[in-house]
């Protein structure tokens, strides 16, 4: 499913009205009549029942006024609340305005004498609350009705269906304004937007409704659209197929070059990640000193010993012996767990020179790459890049907080400078391609913010480009799968949720999507 930008938004409801011919009053209808809908899924019968619909001065506001006629029609009591002067109301909202005060719908605005007065006692007797308020097109800071409105909405300790997006949230960002709606529910029209989507917008929005009001599917799905929400449909048709004849040199086989003295257990679960997702076999080459601690910890991935430096990262002579083994691999994983030693971190900048394999790098090795981004757009093949906001940051100069404030842009900007796939993690992580194609991840929760759960996912993506895959599938088949290991093994509890409980979920998260 395309997740759409509210540029785009505005462009495909223009093309619309415009080039199909569909009037705007008539999509104005059909999403007053998903909302409504929506409400009396939440409400039961809504015979009797009170409801509360803050509108403002643009189509969102006319969407309210649509469903509260759709409402009032099915036996509910509605109260309209208009944040703005009655009089400012044009085009298709005036349409429904009007309509809806003909049929006897209670209305009134802040204008009028104790008009907030009257808004506290109503809102007081809801039994529902309907945020008509702002929409997509909310632009700079909020008036002080609006700020007002949000509050009594918030304040009432009602519940909250938001109509298109929670009134205060960025629909592009998800940033959120000094304040926003906290919705039970927000049904969003044609496609989500990604304020919907990425944090802290999508803890305002509650359960998403993507609702279908009558756009011509051939603009839902224009290849000039280039944001995806991942589903389990995609991933679906995307997942390696094994034949009956399948055996372990025909799955690929994954060298992770990982671990140092202290840090052993990130290449155990990144090999761990990579089995468990189906490679045939996975080596791990590791420094010496370790080697052995590897081989008791690991039955089903191989060693590598690789000479090390006296503190116990990977050494400069290790690089020869990776080059000549990677030789024999699908896919070379670097990073989980080396260290920051200067002879460890030029090695790796030299493997990433030289090595002639796929690449997945992670943690460490971005580290080493940092101030040395020329070396991606120069490596052999579309390297794979797994950082947090804090390495995404240190990669790019930006600060954590400008990473966090736009994910999609900066993910999409350094995607295309390196030339290479950045899967940005974190809440929604957001995998981008150096063409400017980007997917967003609905899967995981908060317990997957524990040790080693990355090192986890650089092992699945790996993983798949070692049977096959090619690195786009696999880093949005990693991520997405990864996220429904995390989901399965938190089962409502996250507290205490381990990278390892993760990674042995990973065969469930696969099979519960074939089909």
């Amino acid at each position: 499913m395309k997740i759409a930008t509210s540029r785009e938004m505005r462009e495909i409801d223009k093309s619309t009205m415009e080039w199909f011919g569909l009037p705007g009053v008539v999509l104005m209808e059909n999403a007053g009549q998903a909302v409504a809908e929506k409400a009396i899924e939440i409400l039961g019968e809504p015979r009797g029942k009170v409801v509360f619909i803050v509108c403002g001065r643009g189509n969102n506001g006319g969407d309210g006024y649509a469903a509260a006629r759709w409402l009032h029609n099915r036996g509910a009591r509605v109260k309209l609340f208009l944040a703005m002067d009655r009089t400012v109301v044009k085009g298709d909202a005036l349409i429904q305005l009007e309509i809806a005060t003909r049929m006897g719908i209670e209305c009134f605005d802040h204008t009028e004498p104790r008009g907030l007065e009257k808004a506290r006692i109503a809102v007081a007797f809801a039994d529902l609350v309907i945020d008509a308020l702002a929409g997509i097109g909310l632009h700079g800071e909020l008036s002080t009705i609006y700020r007002d409105s949000i509050e009594l909405m918030n304040g009432s300790g009602k519940r909250i269906l938001a109509v298109d997006i929670p009134s205060g949230v960025d629909a592009d960002t998800g940033a959120v304004r000094e304040k926003a709606v906290q919705a039970i529910a927000t049904v969003t029209f044609g496609l989500p937007k990604p304020g919907l989507l990425l944090q802290p917008g999508a803890a305002c929005c509650g359960e998403l409704v993507v609702a279908p009001i009558g756009i011509p599917q051939e603009l839902l799905t224009a290849a000039t659209i280039r944001q995806t929400l991942i589903t389990p449909e995609y991933v679906a048709n995307r997942l390696p197929r094994r034949e009956a004849d399948a055996h372990k040199g025909s799955q690929g086989h994954v060298v992770a070059v990982a671990g140092s003295r202290g840090l052993s257990g990130a290449a155990f679960l990144a090999a761990q990640g990579a089995l468990r997702a189906g490679a045939g076999l996975v080596t791990l080459a590791v420094p010496e000193s370790i080697s052995s601690v590897m081989e008791m910890k690991t039955t089903e991935a191989m060693t590598l010993a690789l000479p090390e430096t006296l503190a116990g990262g990977l050494g400069a002579d290790a690089v020869r012996q990776v080059q000549d083994f990677s030789s024999r691999s699908s896919v070379v994983l670097l990073g989980p767990g080396l260290g920051r030693q200067e002879d460890t971190l030029e090695a790796v900048r030299e493997l990433v020179r030289t090595l002639e394999r796929p690449l997945v790098l992670d943690a460490d090795a971005l580290y080493a790459v940092a101030g040395h981004n020329e070396l991606l757009a120069a490596a052999g093949g579309l390297a794979v890049l797994t950082p947090h906001p804090g390495e995404m940051a240190r990669l790019t100069g930006l600060s954590v907080k400008q990473i966090q404030a736009d994910r999609l842009g900066a993910a999409r900007r350094a995607a295309a400078e390196w030339n290479s796939i950045v899967v940005l993690k974190g809440s929604r992580t957001v995998v981008a391609f150096p063409d400017g194609e980007l997917y967003v991840n609905p899967t995981g929760n908060p317990g997957m913010a524990t040790g080693g759960a990355g090192d986890v996912l650089a092992g699945m993506i790996a993983a798949f480009i070692a049977q096959g895959l090619s690195s786009h599938d696999a880093a949005v088949l990693g991520v997405y799968l990864h996220g429904v290991a995390g989901d399965m093994a938190a089962t409502g509890r996250p507290i205490g949720l381990t990278a390892l409980d993760l990674a042995e979920q990973v065969p469930a998260a696969i099979y519960s999507l074939v089909i």
